[in-house]
């Protein structure tokens, strides 16, 4: 059954972006015939993710920009700029503390970030690796970066393990991270030497240039458990384009929707696909206010499961991610 409160936010944000983003305006007005009140989420309007590397898209003046996001990519590569004023970060910030504390709690943990400092950089202008860690950095206290000058800072890990040896602890990283840096590093140095039994670790991100080193996530967990005894291993999706409305994969391996978003999952003819079909997965979230990207169209491909009674306890929406469509950039707005 759907949500009508959930349907109703993003109706009123559909509506506020058209009113004070002139290109979103121009892409309602020529795309979706002026629908700016939708009958059911999957007829709201949706953009694709790609846009956001072709146009500026923003619904608040230049005198409001409070931190410019931008997307992962290479010096070649166009990338994506979220413009957030301050209500918007804070929101965002809040929902994520709220979905996060669901896994670890109320309390600040000791925590390990799989990068180096120098990582987090302007705070007014920095990329998605940057903004995961600075976000998830608040989770922690007395936190410790894994590496210094590209190397893994084995010094400072046995200070940490001297203090926090046997104590809970959080572990934040990239997937592709964690599998250089903790699994690869198991076959040249005893990292089985520390005790990890009690941590929690959170990664996402996939694996982006590192696909040919990529393993099941099966492997990934089941290297990580035996290997360093790390038993609670949280895997999250999400996208810079709709930053804090992050899906996390519950104990049964899939991911699930919060109250703040929804998944849809659609055909090459921007179908909407019934449960257990492959598809393009689109994002619908109530967070994103100084932006329209409130219901995005990605370049990655889902499936949505129908699990009754499932043994995670999630009563939310549960999908798969396949990972990013091959040479499949969506298109059909960049030039309005």
């Amino acid at each position: 059954m759907e949500n009508k409160d959930f349907l109703k936010k993003i109706n009123e944000l559909t509506k506020y972006h058209y009113k004070n983003s002139v290109k979103f305006k121009n892409i309602i007005d020529k795309i979706y015939n002026k629908n700016i009140n939708s009958s059911s989420i999957q007829s709201v309007p949706f953009l694709p993710v790609s846009l956001f590397k072709e146009i500026e898209l923003k619904s608040i003046p230049d005198n409001k920009i409070f931190k410019i996001l931008n997307s992962s990519g290479t010096s070649e590569s166009k990338l994506s700029k979220i413009y957030l004023d301050k209500e918007n970060a804070s929101r965002q910030t809040k929902v994520l503390n709220q979905i996060v504390s669901e896994i670890i709690g109320s309390k600040r943990l000791p925590m390990i970030l799989t990068d180096e400092r120098k990582t987090i950089k302007d705070p007014k202008q920095f990329n998605a690796k940057t903004a995961a860690y600075l976000g998830f950095s608040l989770f922690g206290h007395d936190i410790f970066y894994l590496l210094e000058d590209g190397k893994i800072n084995y010094e400072g890990l046995n200070s940490f393990f001297e203090k926090y040896d046997n104590k809970k602890m959080l572990i934040f990283g990239f997937t592709s991270d964690v599998h250089e840096r903790l699994i690869k590093q198991l076959n040249l140095n005893n990292l089985a030497k520390y005790n990890f039994d009690k941590a929690i670790l959170i990664h996402g991100g996939g694996w982006k240039k590192m696909e040919q080193e990529k393993i099941s996530n099966y492997e990934f967990k089941n290297v990580l458990n035996k290997k360093l005894n790390i038993n609670s291993i949280y895997n999250y999706y999400g996208l810079i384009e709709q930053t804090g409305s992050i899906f996390f994969e519950a104990r049964c391996g899939y991911f699930t929707t919060s109250n703040f978003s929804d998944v849809i999952i659609r055909g090459k003819n921007f179908e909407v696909l019934p449960e257990n079909k492959k598809g393009f997965v689109q994002l619908i979230s109530t967070l994103p206010t100084s932006y329209p990207g409130h219901s995005i169209l990605t370049e990655d491909i889902g499936e949505i499961k129908v699990i009754k009674n499932c043994k995670c306890g999630k009563k939310n929406k549960h999908f798969l991610i396949h990972g990013r469509a091959k040479d499949s950039e969506l298109r059909g707005c960049s030039d309005v």
